[in-house]
């Protein structure tokens, strides 16, 4: 593992890496050769989801990198999602057995509800993921997130998951699922970036024990869509950065770290895919953590096809 990495404490007598490696948009053969790079750089934590389309990619990755002698299969953090269109208890455990087939990685180590916003079931393929009607308008299920998680469940008294998880939830669905969980969510993946920090979901979240994962550090920056203040290229954070010998990118994810979340960085750059796993040998000072803070601005990704639906998550301050 990569110098002064650390594990975090799940509280279910698992633990995670305190920094994954994120692999939105890293398909086919070069998601394969992205993963395999990361592995090699010291990443232990593979985060992908059913709507990547890329899990066959992550396994093939993972199971080369385990035949290379590199790692073992329990050196690795494999971490994939539920699919919105699956919500229906009836759909779930196909779903991941799907999942669980392509990974063919002998288990699961987290499983996550990708968001609390159901869509219409209309069949397993990925070109079923975005149900709409014939104006283009999102097709919404109206299966509650409370009865997906039972199901979900089910597939950890099954062995084959280790742990579950959510991603985007608010605060106040966070708690409906604690109300009535049999197993306790370790995860809330979400958004976090210096331009949208998300503070108070991640005291939220440490108060009832759960971790936060933070996807989309650098705020999304090949999407210059909704104005999110970025703090890459920020004067100040490259002056930063040069007293610790780090870059400005280093620089953010030491900041998410300190914040409290585990960072998921992707990149298809090898030079900047090792300088994001290099942030575990210096401390950002209070003063530093408080100049990040001020880049606070809006989130990147609020969903906007999605803003009619009874459980969209964004309606309230956390």
């Amino acid at each position: 593992m990569t110098k002064n990495m650390q594990n975090i404490n799940l509280g279910n007598g698992f633990s995670m890496p305190a920094m994954g490696y994120g692999t939105y948009l890293a398909k086919r053969s070069q998601g394969i050769e992205l993963m395999k790079l990361a592995i090699d750089a010291g990443y232990r934590c593979i985060d992908t989801a059913y709507a990547y389309e890329n899990e066959s990619e992550v396994g093939e990755a993972v199971r080369t990198k385990i035949a290379e002698g590199v790692v073992k299969r329990e050196d690795l953090f494999v971490t994939t999602k539920l699919g919105n269109p699956f919500h229906h208890p009836d759909h779930v455990a196909e779903a991941f057995k799907r999942s669980f087939d392509m990974l063919h990685v002998d288990y699961v180590d987290l499983y996550l509800m990708h968001s609390p916003m159901g869509l219409q079931f209309q069949g397993y393929e990925y070109t079923d993921m975005n149900p709409t009607d014939s104006d283009g308008n999102a097709l919404f299920s109206d299966v509650d997130y409370v009865e997906t998680w039972k199901a979900m469940e089910t597939l950890v008294e099954a062995g084959k998951v280790r742990s579950l998880g959510l991603s985007n939830f608010n605060s106040e669905q966070i708690k409906r699922i604690l109300d009535i969980a049999e197993v306790k969510p370790v995860t809330n993946q979400i958004e976090v970036n210096p331009g949208w920090n998300q503070k108070k979901l991640i005291e939220f979240c440490k108060g009832h024990g759960i971790t936060v994962t933070a996807f989309a550090p650098m705020g999304r920056p090949h999407r210059k869509t909704y104005g999110n203040k970025s703090a890459l290229g920020d004067a100040k954070v490259l002056e930063i950065g040069k007293k610790y010998g780090k870059t400005d990118g280093q620089v953010i994810l030491r900041y998410l770290i300190q914040l409290g979340t585990i960072p998921v960085p992707y990149s298809t750059k090898e030079e900047h895919l090792r300088q994001n796993i290099d942030v575990f040998d210096f401390q950002l000072t209070d003063e530093e953590m408080e100049y990040m803070d001020g880049f606070q601005s809006e989130r990147t990704l609020p969903f906007p096809p999605l803003k009619k639906h009874p459980h969209y998550p964004f309606n309230i301050e956390f």
